[in-house]
């Protein structure tokens, strides 16, 4: 398990297992944010099979499955009402945590400043400094 915090109820994280479910709401996670599709993982790691798991553990479970193309604003805006937008400590997850990282920085572009969009997203270990100029025309 690889949490990455950016932001202090909104952490990111590489692909997650039904085994992890204890650990993270021991950390503190009382919501899961799935954006793998289940095409990209066996059925044992599909959003279903979290998504039991995490329930059996009290987690509260979403899916908003993204790829590149699908980051389109009207699922962006999805994604932030299923993670930030909510009261909830969320874990989010993908393959490596890029596609979670990048959705929450569009979720929060024009909420934030794109330095402090960037800066929180190389504190988790994701570099997306190319994404400023598109982060600062949504601030301004």
């Amino acid at each position: 398990m690889d949490l990455r915090q950016l932001s202090p109820r909104f952490f990111v994280s590489p692909q997650i297992d039904p085994a992890d479910m204890p650990a993270l709401k021991e950390a503190g996670i009382t919501r899961i944010l799935c954006n793998r599709p289940d095409a990209e993982v066996p059925p044992s790691h599909q959003s279903a099979a979290i998504r039991a798991a995490a329930q059996a553990a009290g987690l509260a479970f979403e899916v908003c499955p993204l790829t590149h193309q699908s980051m389109v604003p009207d699922v962006i805006a999805e994604n932030r009402a299923k993670g930030v937008e909510t009261e909830d400590t969320v874990l989010a997850y993908c393959a490596s945590g890029t596609r979670s990282t990048i959705a929450w920085a569009l979720g929060q572009a024009g909420e934030m400043p794109a330095d402090e969009i960037v800066a929180a997203a190389a504190q988790g270990g994701y570099d997306i400094a190319n994404m400023r100029p598109m982060l600062e025309r949504a601030f301004s």
